[in-house]
C-alpha cells in the first residue's frame, strides 16, 4: 500500500532574477568548492546563491526562520522511517562525541562513515533504494566503542543497564532478518508488515484499507469531505484489537516538535513579504495546531498561488 506521507520543510529555496552581472565570474568564484565531501556512494555539494546579498535584511530574516523550523521537524522524519532510528542515531552521536578510546584508527574511519550515512538518509535505510545499510565495522568492534563511552547520554530505557542496551540495539543495526526494507514491494507479502517505516504500529494492509474505506464512508454518510488526503498525517495504530490514528498536531503525535515549527512559522509570518505570504503561512500554522487536512488543503492552494514573493519554501 502506497501512502503519502508528511514531510517537515525539506528545504527552503529563493526565486530571484538573473541579471548580467552574474555573468562575470570573480577570482572568489572560480575558487569556489562545490564537493565538501564523499563518502559511500555519497557526495555532499554545496551550492552558490548569486543574488543573495541582494535580498533585503527582512528576507533574510524570513529565510533564517523557515530555514529553523525545517531543523525544528528533523526528529519527526527519522522517526517516521523507522521506529528505532532517533536511539540508533543518539547512540551513535554519543560515541561519536565521548569515546575515550583511539580514534586515528581504519575501524573508527569505517564506523564515522556509518554515522553520516544516517545523517545524509534520516535513518538506518538507503535514502533511494530503501534497503537496509550496515557498518564496515565487527559487532564487537560496535560492542567496544559502547563500552569505552560515558553511559550517560545513551537512550536507555527506565531501568536498563548499558550491557542490556548494547545487546538489545547491536542487533538491530547489525542484523540482516531486522528490518531490511524501510519500503517493502515484494510480490506476495504484505506490503506494512514487510516495510519497517513507521507509519503503521501492528497494522496489516487490508486492515489498513478496510479502516480508510470505513472512515470514507462515514464522511460520506455525515456529508463530509471525502476529498482529502485520508491517513496524510497520522499513524495508524492498533491496540487491544483496536486501530486508531494518532494525528500529528499540537497534543497530538510529535507536538513537541510541531510546537517548536511553530514557534518559528509564526516568527515567519511576522517578517512575511506580503499579505498573501503571511496568510499562507498563518494557514499552515493552523493545520499543524489542528491537524484538520481540509486546513492542509487550503493552505496548498494558498501556496501555488503565490506569485508574489521572491522566498518560496517547501512545507509539510
Amino acid at each position: 500500500m502506497k501512502k503519502h506521507i508528511l514531510i517537515i520543510f525539506c528545504l527552503t529555496l529563493m526565486f530571484t532574477s538573473c541579471t548580467s552581472n552574474q555573468e562575470k565570474q570573480t577570482a572568489s568564484d572560480d575558487d569556489f568548492k562545490f564537493l565538501v565531501e564523499q563518502f559511500a556512494d555519497l557526495r555532499i555539494m554545496r551550492y552558490q546563491v548569486p543574488d543573495f546579498e541582494s535580498l533585503s535584511l527582512k528576507q533574510k530574516e524570513l529565510i533564517y526562520y523557515l530555514s529553523e523550523a525545517a531543523l525544528a521537524g528533523r526528529d519527526i522524519l527519522f522517526d517516521q522511517n523507522y521506529k528505532y532510528n532517533l536511539t540508533i542515531r543518539r547512540t551513535l552521536e554519543n560515541i561519536y562525541e565521548n569515546y575515550s578510546g583511539p580514534r586515528n584508527t581504519p575501524e573508527f574511519e569505517k564506523y564515522t562513515v556509518y554515522l553520516k550515512r544516517v545523517w545524509f538518509s534520516n535513518g538506518i535505510h538507503h535514502h533511494y533504494s530503501k534497503d537496509k545499510f550496515y557498518p564496515e565495522i565487527s559487532e564487537d568492534y560496535f560492542k567496544s566503542l559502547i563500552a569505552e563511552t560515558s553511559p550517560g547520554n545513551f537512550p536507555l530505557k527506565d531501568g536498563q543497564t548499558i550491557e542490556a542496551f548494547t545487546e538489545e540495539i547491536t542487533p538491530i543495526i547489525f542484523s540482516h532478518n531486522i528490518a531490511p526494507k524501510a519500503v517493502s514491494q515484494a510480490a506476495g507479502e504484505d506490503l506494512l508488515l514487510s516495510s519497517a517505516c513507521n507509519f503503521y504500529d501492528g497494522v496489516t494492509e487490508k486492515e489498513a484499507e478496510d479502516y480508510y474505506k470505513a472512515k470514507k464512508a462515514g464522511d460520506i454518510k455525515t456529508g463530509g469531505d471525502t476529498l482529502v488526503s485520508y491517513g496524510l498525517n497520522s499513524k495508524l495504530v492498533k491496540r487491544n484489537g483496536k486501530i486508531f490514528e494518532e494525528v500529528y498536531k499540537t497534543g497530538g503525535l510529535y507536538s513537541p516538535a510541531i510546537e517548536k515549527i511553530i514557534f518559528w512559522l509564526e516568527k515567519a509570518a511576522g517578517v512575511a513579504e506580503n499579505d498573501l505570504q503571511q496568510r499562507t503561512i498563518n494557514t499552515l500554522i493552523e493545520y499543524y495546531k489542528t491537524g484538520d487536512l481540509k486546513t492542509w488543503d487550503e493552505y496548498n492552494v494558498l501556496w501555488v498561488g503565490d506569485m508574489q514573493s521572491e522566498v518560496d519554501f517547501i512545507n509539510g
